[in-house]
């Protein structure tokens, strides 16, 4: 490239790294070249030459999940943003329980990553310890850990809103669809959520009915069979608060096979506000999933500017009621 632009190779490398000290008719040149013959950045190689990792590495449990997409927008939105476009995104998906201890451990290298963001999963005093030790930055979105910057919602506080906002509209029977507390991936999202709504029904003096709680694995086929046997008992519930927008749909399923109206015969709420709730006109819990991770971003990548994790900072986000058709 060097020679078919006619410069030198330090000033070619000067063009690919953006550096402010080429002029613009010598840059179009040395761009000129670069196009023509084809060239791309070997990263690998690059972050060899400068001693440091030029990726910020994504612990998440199934990515595909609609609020971790929105998470992940926001962390690649910043991320495309001023100087920081010189990183790229490591994503490494955990799909099943065997894959939760090798993530960090094959994620968590200097020579990889520059930091890390680990989303919804909880984290050992032993693997902080590491990170300390390697002196890799590290960010908690939707999970808490005393020496960890972090970015956290009041998961008990948002069951309280489904609550109150089920009993102003009159209802006393309210189900519940969520995650069994013993899930082997230490979530307890749904169970806070849980907890929240139920202490805000205790203290409208509703009585707690464990036989309108539905407890399975996640997903939107497993909650449309969870609410298919509540809507099926001898007095079933009036409204359902499903601990996710992608249950509260599986909810919704199941009220249209047993030919069940909603919100005529049965309310539903869910939690997250992703984009397909606002589709099917779904009453929910709103978090600002994508403000989330670009707020996780930005914390991670002001520690990787300072060297360190730096101040275990706790920013917790606002909740709030999006009314739709379903109640």
């Amino acid at each position: 490239m060097a020679r078919r632009a006619g410069v030198s190779a330090a000033t070619v490398s000067r063009v690919l790294n953006d550096s402010p000290l080429v002029l613009e008719p010598t840059r179009e040149r040395v761009q000129a070249a670069v196009d023509e013959l084809g060239y791309r950045l070997n990263a690998t190689a690059r972050n060899l030459s400068i001693g440091r990792a030029m990726a910020i590495g994504v612990v998440v449990p199934f990515f595909t999940a609609p609020s971790v997409i929105e998470r992940l927008r926001g962390v690649v939105e910043r991320l495309g943003r001023g100087e920081h476009r010189e990183y790229d995104l490591m994503l490494f998906d955990v799909e099943g329980p065997e894959q939760r201890g090798g993530a960090l451990r094959d994620l968590a290298r200097r020579d990889r990553v520059a930091g890390l963001l680990i989303m919804s999963l909880p984290i050992s005093d032993a693997e902080v310890a590491a990170l300390e030790r390697d002196e890799l930055p590290a960010v908690l979105v939707d999970g808490t850990h005393p020496r960890l910057p972090r970015v956290v919602i009041d998961n008990v506080r948002g069951g309280e809103l489904a609550a109150e906002h089920l009993l102003v509209r009159g209802h006393r029977r309210i189900g519940f669809v969520g995650d069994h507390p013993a899930n082997p991936y230490g979530f307890t999202s749904s169970e806070d959520r849980r907890r929240g709504f139920r202490n805000a029904l205790e203290r409208a003096g509703v009585e707690s009915d464990p036989a309108l709680d539905r407890l399975g694995p996640h997903g939107r086929e497993e909650a449309g069979e969870l609410a298919a046997a509540l809507l099926s008992l001898p007095e079933p519930p009036t409204a359902i608060f499903a601990a996710s927008d992608l249950q509260a749909i599986g909810v919704l399923r199941a009220a249209e096979l047993l030919n069940v109206r909603v919100p005529d015969e049965l309310a539903v709420i869910g939690f997250d506000d992703v984009d397909l709730a606002e589709i099917v006109g779904l009453t929910t819990i709103r978090q600002p999933l994508r403000e989330g991770g670009a707020l996780a971003a930005d914390l991670l990548l002001a520690a990787i500017d300072r060297g360190g994790s730096g101040v275990p900072v706790e920013e917790q986000q606002a909740l709030t009621v999006v009314e739709r058709r379903t109640t």
